[in-house]
């Protein structure tokens, strides 16, 4: 297993331009699976779980055409329907989460699709009740094995139908497989509290591209209009916003004069306000972000003097999965705040590496910590760390990069699972950093 060494205390400079955003990507490339002509996808990042759900569509029998860097061709032309119910696939599928975006195109293009238990970062329960549930609302008979944990859905003769459907969560995954279900159903399907994320609304737009007719993008009510067929397209994958705001932390944090390039402003909603929250100054120089050298940078009280909270909420709220680089970054501020993560009841448990490091954190309970800053009085010393899941493990990885000393952080493949060559990126600005 590779680890990290990271000598920390060092204030990095330069120009950093985010990758291709996972999210997005493991929505864009199941999508691949709804037609058999060709589609071009460009700015996919070269990480762990993009290329694992592109070697599952090569399994499927997908073609597979690598053009320049980041850009990548697909053709579902002689889809192997038969690999699902293989050894195999089981094993393939339940290594990564995203594989379960490929049930919704599998079902409506080849009338079946299965999935044993995905997995996944370990930051709690993550149900699939919404996927299945909107299948089923869509005609499909579903079927689930307890014993291998698998699961499965296929159309009645009469093929999906289109019908009104309220979700019980804007579950972003959810709302992807059910919109990619949705668009070769018959009839007129309506997604009511659906999820209105970025990387859903580029979802529907490629499909709107392919000749899907879908309204309503960017709210949380979708209709869908079912088509007989969807045709290619070429599409490009916005940059990583999560990427993003792990550069703004760490900026701040280290102390270093950043400048990130083409972060496509208009898709970041409330992260730049967020940041500046903590009293981190961010400039907009066109399309890029420009990070100041920070000597030191005070949190902002609510109106009334009250202590500040940061919490996750559904878009257009404030995205969970950057509440851990909040809270690292947090721990050198002056002031206090209040983390507030609802959806997930492991994401917190991080936090003790942290106050190994000299922290100062208090975890209430699984979903909230009170993070007391340092305003840099006293650094957060090097230490040796696992990192638990991809957005912990880039949180630790900023820690590191601000402590003194050298520090150690183990199980980084969790963080290669969703930063692009980050030790590499991060020499360029002046880090020292060395993967062993």
């Amino acid at each position: 297993m590779a680890v990290f060494k990271i000598e920390g205390g060092i204030r990095l400079k330069g120009d950093v331009t985010p990758q291709g955003a996972k999210n997005e990507a493991l929505q864009i490339l199941c999508a691949v699976l709804l037609t058999g002509e060709k589609v071009t996808i460009n700015n996919i990042p070269d990480i762990i779980d993009v290329n694992k759900l592109i070697t599952l569509l090569g399994n499927l029998g997908v073609k597979i055409q690598h053009n320049e860097k980041g850009s990548i061709t697909f053709q579902a032309d002689e889809v192997n329907v038969g690999y699902l119910e293989t050894e195999a696939f089981r094993k393939e599928g339940g290594s990564l989460r995203g594989s379960i975006m490929i049930v919704g195109p599998l079902l409506a293009r080849f009338g079946k699709g299965y999935i044993p238990k995905p997995g996944g970062d370990k930051i709690g329960r993550r149900r699939l009740d919404t996927h299945f549930e909107g299948f089923i609302n869509l005609g499909a008979k579903f079927r689930y094995n307890k014993e291998d944990h698998f699961y499965g859905v296929e159309q009645p003769e009469e093929g999906l139908k289109g019908t009104d459907m309220l979700l019980d969560e804007a579950s972003v995954t959810g709302t992807a497989n059910i919109v990619m279900a949705a668009v070769l159903a018959k009839g007129i399907t309506t997604v009511y509290n659906a999820a209105c994320e970025p990387y859903l609304q580029q979802l529907c737009k490629m499909l709107n591209s392919m000749g899907a007719k879908i309204t309503g993008v960017g709210s949380n009510l979708l209709t869908i209009e079912g088509v007989g067929s969807l045709g290619g397209c070429t599409h490009r994958i916005l940059p990583d916003m999560i990427e993003i705001g792990s550069w703004i932390g760490l900026a701040a944090m280290t102390r270093s004069e950043i400048t990130i390039k083409n972060v496509s402003w208009e898709n970041l909603g409330v992260i730049p306000s967020v940041f500046r929250k903590l009293g981190i100054t961010l400039e907009r120089r066109g399309d890029d972000i420009y990070i100041p050298t920070h000597e030191n940078y005070e949190v902002k009280t609510d109106i009334d003097g009250s202590i500040l909270t940061i919490a996750d909420a559904p878009w257009p709220g404030f995205t969970p999965d950057l509440l851990s680089i909040i809270l690292v970054t947090a721990t050198q501020a002056k002031g206090d705040v209040l983390i507030h993560q609802k959806m997930f009841e492991s994401r917190l448990f991080f936090v003790d590496k942290l106050i190994d490091m000299g922290a100062k954190i208090i975890l209430c309970d699984p979903h909230r910590a009170v993070v007391i800053g340092h305003d840099f009085k006293s650094t957060l010393k090097a230490t040796t760390m696992s990192s638990p899941d991809i957005r912990a493990g880039i949180s630790l990885l900023i820690a590191a990069l601000s402590a003194k000393g050298t520090s150690t952080i183990q199980n980084i493949e969790q963080i290669d699972r969703g930063y692009e060559r980050i030790d590499e990126r991060l020499r360029a600005l002046g880090a020292k950093i060395v993967r062993e």
